[in-house]
């Protein structure tokens, strides 16, 4: 990282994957930001039509259109990703799985449901929703879903890649300081003008006008997962938008992760992850992963840090 002398910070507001991105370039030489954040952005739109499941182009949606049925050939780079989240889901015990975008299907959180998915909805949930029957066979780069009515989806994990694809770009054309903001989500690289580090503040969840911590990030990402705006209250419990992908049911004992670590596509998958993993188990698996740091915000607004992340952390 070379810090360069009246540089200015350059941003561009985007919306990709339905969402706001803002692409922020540290530069002297305006012509060279933006020249360099048009192409990070070129490259979001092109990861965007790679893995959307929503584009009938896309060879995500051909992967699902085939499931039970056969499988399908794809471009080396969806192939690894998909074996790079296999990987994560592996780590976490499932608790990450690309499979479990079906969900989506099923529950609905937009504050107005006010009871439960019939016990028969979750079972047949359930039936469609493993990892272990995407099969990858690498001889041909094809992926197979083992059972008809399977689905993948990268809303776990797509913000992150595509958010380190636009990184790549913009660094091969010589922006050494710079900024991707996914709705929040965060990946840095070099400083900002006339400073040494990001400063990144973690809002307490008990009043967002506060904030709970804040680090200093010279390279890496931030990215948090939760149901501050998207959950329903059943019954006096409140029930997350993020669903457990092992049990077909929502979460409720944790309502906030924040990751802390050098890979947006991993920092993104992994929030998920923690959001559904035992606080305990996900705390432990955090202090054994080198770089990877945590705060996990429980149901009763206590927060359980990781100890990476206790030795930098400020008030």
């Amino acid at each position: 990282m070379r810090r360069i002398k009246n540089a200015k910070a350059h941003h561009h507001p985007v919306k990709i994957m339905g969402c706001a991105f803002v692409i922020t370039a540290i530069q002297q030489d305006p012509q060279i930001a933006w020249d360099a954040i048009r192409a990070g952005e070129s490259e979001m739109t092109r990861v965007e039509a790679l893995i959307s499941s929503w584009q009938s182009t896309s060879q995500t949606h051909q992967i699902n259109e085939a499931a039970g049925k056969h499988a399908v050939e794809v471009d080396t780079e969806l192939f690894e990703l998909i074996r790079r989240s296999i990987k994560i889901s592996d780590l976490t015990a499932g608790a990450f799985d690309i499979s479990g975008t079906l969900a989506r299907f099923y529950w609905k959180f937009d504050k107005s449901i006010n009871k439960m998915l019939p016990k028969s909805k979750i079972q047949e949930l359930n039936r469609l929703v493993d990892y272990r029957n995407i099969h990858l066979n690498p001889e041909n780069n094809s992926v197979f879903l083992a059972r008809a009515g399977m689905k993948i989806g990268f809303g776990g994990i797509g913000k992150g890649y595509a958010a380190q694809r636009a990184k790549k770009v913009m660094q091969e054309m010589g922006i050494e300081n710079g900024l991707v903001n996914a709705s929040g989500d965060l990946l840095s690289w070099g400083s900002p003008p006339d400073k040494d580090s990001w400063e990144v503040a973690i809002p307490d969840p008990r009043d967002r006008r506060y904030n709970l911590l804040s680090i200093n990030l010279h390279e890496g990402s931030v990215v948090t997962s939760g149901s501050f705006e998207s959950y329903s209250l059943i019954d006096g419990t409140r029930y997350s938008h993020i669903i457990n992908p092992r049990t077909g049911m929502p979460v409720t004992h944790t309502q906030n992760v924040t990751v802390i670590c050098p890979d947006a596509e991993f920092a993104d998958a992994y929030a998920t992850a923690l959001s559904v993993l035992p606080i305990e188990q996900g705390i432990n698996l955090s202090n054994q992963l080198n770089g990877v740091e945590c705060i996990i915000i429980d149901a009763n607004d206590q927060a359980h840090i990781s100890n990476q992340l206790k030795t930098r952390a400020y008030a």
